[in-house]
């Protein structure tokens, strides 16, 4: 049996002792939360280097020039953009997904979280239709009507690829930048995902779930 006298020495070793065992209780959860991040990195890059070696082409030899990409074929430029687990709306995201050089995964899973794939869809800051796309934003990528199908995931894709190609390929990066705007993305000094990974707390909490979903989900699709 312990005896715990308030004020006396020994009680404030013992407060001190409790106080140690939470800190360290505590901070395997933090770097879970990172790890687990870091773990879907690795693994969308493995899926990808599994689709290449698939393709009949080396990680090496299918690596991402993006400096000598053709605007016509957007951020990626390779054989494996179509590789992914059928899906609603099949043949227009694999359309767009080689229009604008964008994984079709990647498409898949954006559609996935945005709209569970339903063409009706307004969220409350007034978002429509798959892929989620704001009246001005939609616009500017030249989309009409939101709930069109064909306009949507062309309009959402072409904005994924700009993304893309702002950041250099980065993912997530791009993926934060669809979600909470690329100024916000900007104003923090993120510019890859390692930078994410580190920054990723300033970012509101519904990006860091959303960066972290839709990572999940490609990775899903792309399986």
């Amino acid at each position: 049996m312990t005896i715990k006298i308030e004020g006396s020495d020994l009680h404030k070793l013992q407060r001190q002792s409790e106080a140690s065992k939470t800190t360290q209780a505590a901070a395997p959860e933090l770097g879970q939360e990172d790890g687990h991040f870091s773990n879907l990195l690795e693994g969308l890059m493995a899926t990808r280097a599994a689709q290449q070696q698939a393709a009949g082409r080396s990680t090496a030899t299918a690596s991402v020039n993006f400096a000598a990409a053709q605007p016509s074929w957007g951020a990626y430029r390779s054989a494996f953009l179509g590789q992914s687990r059928p899906t609603p709306f099949e043949e227009l995201i694999q359309g767009a997904s080689q229009t604008y050089g964008v994984e079709s995964s990647l498409v898949k899973a954006v559609i996935e979280a945005e709209s569970s794939f339903n063409p009706n869809a307004v969220s409350r800051a007034g978002a429509k239709g798959l892929m989620q796309l704001m009246d001005d934003t939609g616009a500017g990528l030249g989309v009409t009507d939101p709930f069109d199908p064909a306009q949507n995931i062309a309009g959402g894709t072409k904005y994924l690829s700009n993304l893309l190609m702002k950041y250099n390929g980065n993912p997530s990066v791009a993926l934060a930048a669809y979600n909470a705007g690329s100024g916000r993305v900007d104003r923090l000094g993120i510019r890859t995902d390692q930078d994410l990974e580190g920054k990723l707390h300033l970012l509101p909490a519904e990006t860091q779930k959303y960066v972290r979903k839709v990572l999940e989900l490609q990775n899903d699709f792309a399986s």
